[in-house]
């Protein structure tokens, strides 16, 4: 069976503990989202499927008032997991930026026009660095606290650094538009 990118991310999310659909996407939305996001859209289809193919197993809450099914990973879902993890496919990269993608276009722009984009380029990242900084004590601490998500947090760490990263390019990227009015 061929899991797609979206069934991984949900063996990675189900593998930290028992999660409903709803749970997995707020778990990805304040960690992997940064650089691979995972929709409503795409989750309940997948959790389907991987319970389908026995990957997971799922439970319905009867204590719940609306209708929630939990998930945990089985032993074959995660012998799938590591087999991705440890497979030797090349590793699919894709950078979705649209502020990167309207700077592409920029020749279109008047040089104030071109300034402002990375002006808001730059606040973007820096809010964003800023975003990440505040969660990194909450994470450091759940990482000593449980002796693991080593690897989570590492990656929490290469975000505060890009989003660092960029926003200094920006401000030189912003230099040198203004320089060359």
């Amino acid at each position: 069976m061929q899991l797609s990118r979206a069934a991984y991310v949900i063996l990675g999310m189900v593998r930290l503990g028992r999660r409903t659909g709803y749970e997995i996407k707020s778990l990805v939305d304040v960690s992997t989202r940064f650089f691979w996001a995972a929709s409503y859209g795409q989750i309940y289809p997948e959790l389907k499927r991987l319970e389908e193919a026995g990957l997971l197993e799922g439970e319905d809450d009867p204590e719940s008032g609306r209708r929630r099914r939990s998930h945990r990973l089985t032993a074959a879902g995660e012998r799938a997991l590591h087999d991705w993890l440890t497979s030797s496919e090349p590793l699919e990269h894709e950078l979705r930026d649209e502020g990167l993608l309207k700077f592409f276009f920029a020749d279109a722009l008047e040089p104030d026009e071109r300034a402002a984009l990375l002006r808001r380029m730059r606040e973007q990242y820096e809010g964003l660095r800023q975003r990440l900084l505040e969660i990194q004590p909450g994470a450091q601490a759940a990482r000593d606290e449980r002796g693991g998500e080593e690897f989570a947090y590492l990656t929490l760490e290469w975000g505060i650094s890009h989003a660092g990263f960029m926003a200094d390019w920006c401000a030189r990227m912003e230099r040198r538009v203004k320089e060359g009015d």
